[in-house]
Parts: C-alpha cells; sequence; structure tokens
C-alpha cells in the first residue's frame, strides 16, 4: 500500500517537525521535477520518491537523508543537476543524490559495464558517507514491494541482483527488517511455487502455535513483572526466505529451532541476564543453543542473547533477550543511529562503521587493488557477498571470513606482522599448516617466528582475501 505525501509529513512531524518546512520543499521540486513522468503501474512518479522518503522516516532519518529521498531520481531522469539541488538545498543533500545517481550511459561502450560501475559506485558509496546506502536499500525495497508491474523476466533480474548485492549490504549494515524483505520477495519471484508452500505452511505453524505462544509470553511477563524487571515481548515467526534456506540445507521445518521465537525487551543489560534466567526457570532449555551476543556481538554489531527452549507441548521457541536499544538496532542496524545518537547520527554511523565493521577494511582493500569495475564486483562477490565463516582468536573474538579461508587469510585480517611470521597454527588445539581451510566456529592459535623466511610467494595460491594476497606480493617484492 502506497503512503501519501500526508502521511510523510504526519510521520516526520512525530519526530523531527522543524524539518517540515525543507521536506516540503523538496517534495514539490520533486513534484514539479517529475511532472508528466509515470511509473509501470500507471500511477504518477513522485508516487516512488514519497514512499522512498517514507522509508527512510521510519528510520527517523534526519532532514537531508528525507530530502535526498525525495530527490533521488532528479538527477537521473529530470533536468535538474547536482548544482541545483545543492543551490535549493544545501550541499549534503546534493551530496547524497549524486551518490545514488547512475552514470551516464554515455560513458560506457556496452550495457556490462554501465551496470559493473553503478554497482560499484552503489557498493563503495558506503565508505564516504552509510545515508547512501541506507537510501539505496530504501529505494530497491520500493521498487521490490511493487515489482509486480514489471514483466517476469525483468522481476526475476532485479531479484536476483538484489539477493546478490542488496541483501548482504542490509546485512553489513544490521538492516535486518530489510534484509528480510527484500529476501523474501526475491524468492517469490525467483521461486513463487517454492515460496507459496513455505508461506502456507508458515501460516499453518503461526496458526497451531499462537495461543500456546500466547501463553508462554503471558508467564514470562507475568514472572519478570514479579521480579520487578519492565518488559515487552513481542512474537515472531521466521522470514520465509530463512525458512527455505534451512530446508534447503536439510533441514525440516518443525526441527528449525529458531522458526518461532518471543523477543523479550528490558530495560539494560543486567536485566537481560536476569532474564535469561527466568526464562530458563519457567522452561528447559536446549543448551547448545544458546548464544550470547551482548558480550559478543555479531560483525554487523547485532547485540542480544539467544536461547532456545521446550514449549509446554514440545515446540521449540527461541527467546530473543536484549535491551530496547539493541532491539532497534536488530531492526535498523546503523540506520538506528538517527534514533539514539540524533545529531550526531551522520559522524558517529561513519566513525563505527570504519572502525568496528569487519567488512569496511576489506571493501576498503578491495577497491583499492582492483581497478577495472568488473573485477572489482566480482571480487566484492567471491569475498564480501558470499557465503561465510566466522572463527574465532584465543581471546574469543569473532573473525569473519569468506568461506574457503585459510589460516593465511585469518593470521593477516588480524594484524600483517602476524601474517609475515607465520609458520602455522593450531586449530582446536590440533596442529595445522598454513593451507589449513578454515571451518565455521574453528578457534584459533597462530604460531609464528620472527627468524621465518616469510610468506613464500606460493601463498598466493591459498590466500582467498584481497588484503592476505597483496601483504604477500608486497613482501615478496623486497626480497
Amino acid at each position: 500500500m502506497n503512503k501519501t505525501f500526508d502521511e510523510l509529513i504526519a510521520l516526520l512531524k512525530e519526530y523531527n517537525p522543524e524539518e517540515v518546512e525543507k521536506v516540503t520543499n523538496a517534495y514539490n521540486y520533486a513534484k514539479e521535477m517529475h511532472k508528466g513522468q509515470y511509473r509501470e503501474s500507471g500511477e504518477e512518479y513522485i508516487t516512488h520518491p514519497v514512499n522512498v522518503a517514507y522509508i527512510l522516516a521510519e528510520m527517523h532519518a534526519d532532514g537531508d537523508t528525507i530530502c535526498a529521498g525525495l530527490l533521488h531520481d532528479t538527477i537521473e531522469d529530470t533536468p535538474a543537476t547536482k548544482e541545483d539541488i545543492a543551490h535549493f538545498f544545501n550541499q549534503n543533500v546534493a551530496n547524497l543524490v549524486d551518490g545514488v545517481t547512475k552514470i551516464s550511459k554515455l560513458n560506457f561502450s556496452s550495457k556490462k559495464d554501465e551496470a559493473s560501475a553503478n554497482t560499484r559506485k552503489i557498493i563503495v558509496g558506503i565508505t564516504t558517507d552509510v545515508r547512501i546506502i541506507i537510501i539505496k536499500l530504501a529505494d530497491r525495497l520500493h521498487n521490490m514491494r511493487t515489482i509486480e508491474y514489471k514483466k517476469s523476466f525483468k522481476q526475476k533480474e532485479n531479484a536476483l541482483e538484489t539477493m546478490e548485492i542488496f541483501v548482504p549490504l542490509a546485512y553489513y549494515i544490521g538492516a535486518y527488517r530489510i534484509k528480510s524483505e527484500l529476501e523474501d520477495i526475491s524468492l517469490k519471484c525467483l521461486l513463487p511455487d517454492v515460496y507459496q508452500s513455505i508461506k502456507d505452511k508458515k501460516e499453518k505453524i503461526e496458526s497451531d502455535s499462537n495461543e500456546m505462544l500466547k501463553e508462554m509470553l503471558q508467564k514470562i511477563q507475568r514472572i519478570l513483572l514479579d521480579k520487578n524487571i519492565p518488559n515487552y515481548i513481542k512474537i515472531r515467526t521466521k522470514n520465509i526466505y530463512g525458512i527455505y534456506k534451512k530446508i534447503s540445507e536439510g533441514c525440516r521445518i518443525y526441527d528449525i529451532h529458531d522458526l518461532l521465537a518471543l523477543k523479550i525487551m528490558v530495560d539494560d543489560i543486567d536485566k537481560c541476564y536476569q532474564t535469561l534466567r527466568y526464562v530458563h526457570e519457567l522452561y528447559h532449555p536446549v543448551n547448545e543453543k544458546f548464544k550470547d551476543y551482548i558480550c559478543n556481538p555479531k560483525t554487523n554489531m547485532y547485540r542480544s542473547l539467544h536461547t532456545t527452549v521446550f514449549s509446554p507441548e514440545g515446540r521449540l521457541v527461541q527467546a530473543q533477550i536484549r535491551t530496547h536499544d539493541m532491539d532497534k538496532v536488530a531492526s535498523f542496524g546503523l540506520a538506528t543511529y538517527w534514533d539514539i545518537k540524533k545529531g550526531e547520527a551522520r559522524y558517529t554511523m561513519q566513525k563505527d562503521l570504519k572502525n568496528k565493521y569487519q567488512f569496511f577494511k576489506s571493501l576498503i582493500e578491495i577497491n583499492k587493488m582492483f581497478g577495472d569495475n568488473e573485477e572489482f564486483v566480482r571480487q566484492v562477490k567471491s569475498e564480501l557477498f558470499s557465503d561465510k565463516i566466522y572463527v574465532y582468536t584465543m581471546g574469543g573474538q569473532t573473525i569473519e571470513l569468506p568461506k574457503g579461508s585459510t589460516i593465511v587469510d585469518f593470521a593477516y585480517r588480524i594484524d600483517s606482522e602476524l601474517g609475515n611470521t607465520l609458520v602455522g597454527a593450531f586449530v582446536n588445539d590440533k596442529y595445522v599448516d598454513v593451507n589449513y581451510e578454515l571451518k565455521n566456529k574453528d578457534r584459533v592459535k597462530v604460531l609464528t617466528d620472527d627468524l621465518s623466511y616469510g610468506p613464500r610467494e606460493d601463498w598466493l595460491n591459498v590466500a582467498k582475501t584481497t588484503y592476505a594476497r597483496r601483504m604477500i606480493r608486497e613482501f615478496n617484492r623486497k626480497i
């Protein structure tokens, strides 16, 4: 259901009323620029930027970002220029709009060159201003929500691109709500029969489990309130694509341990751990399914306690226990900073992205090493957007690496000097050579020797990551 400009303004007034005039000016400008343009649905084109802006407003985006959402197609599809946007609004808005604008077709010899260059521009945009990616995700989300108006082959083409590029980007910045919706719509386009079958099963399970989950919710609420722990609890079912992926791995739908979940929000971290105790007192836990993502966050800064318990009916139910701020981050990732950091949001987003998110360093490295756009996109897909593994240092730090990575990649990910003096490693207390291919949840202790010869040139055949390969080449050029 499309949102109107009045609904956008009503939402904006709830959290940022001082920006209403500027946003209204952006709407009027965009409406004038797009006058006479229509979407494939037959609606006036302005409905699209309004809905993109509304998705951004749902994240409590700042005024410049909302304006850029309204104006995001003006440079590409109308006579407006970047200089015009800067003149009528400000340079920040102009930079954001330019960041999501495709490069002119006149600069390319083929459609493939054009596609690769524009994909690179989208991905690399995150290194200058993460808001560019958030606007692009909102743009893609609304386009996918209205994809039924496109021809079948175009739907599949867009769905594949969404799964290959936009879903990983949403994951990396922690925007789970957008990621899940993009996955489900893409699956519906690519495998409609499979999608419908899983949707039907999911709805039946939700219906059959509703009373049981409500009873669990009420019991947990009561015991927490008795213990003076204010709380808010929501029922959640795994998204359709998530179920599809588990079934594809050979899991039966009723054996998916996080198929059904209760999201429990409390005021602070201490109360998270207290809540865990009371949940376990009420329901027996499945010990091997406990995860503490508060003390050891995911690499996209997702934080929560996860425990899977047996319901009174013997069904598996996951409890996700977190603070209210953690829940906001779990839904929108870095975009949550608009809500919890207020005026400092833009700068804190970029600073934390650079300092806390492991993929950022890899992206910078790949961008530096690959001048050719097609090679850049290929490397990003294989190193960043493909299947990942998560391994641990002996101190418990989680290290994210592309599947197929070796001890060499691990050592260089920690520190270049560690890689240069690497001689072997202990993995899960067993000695392995440097070419050992790491597996999910491996514990790794790197062995070094300052008198070692250093990384041999043949290590290039076992290194998967761009940074490790560059360090090996540079070392061998020096000797």
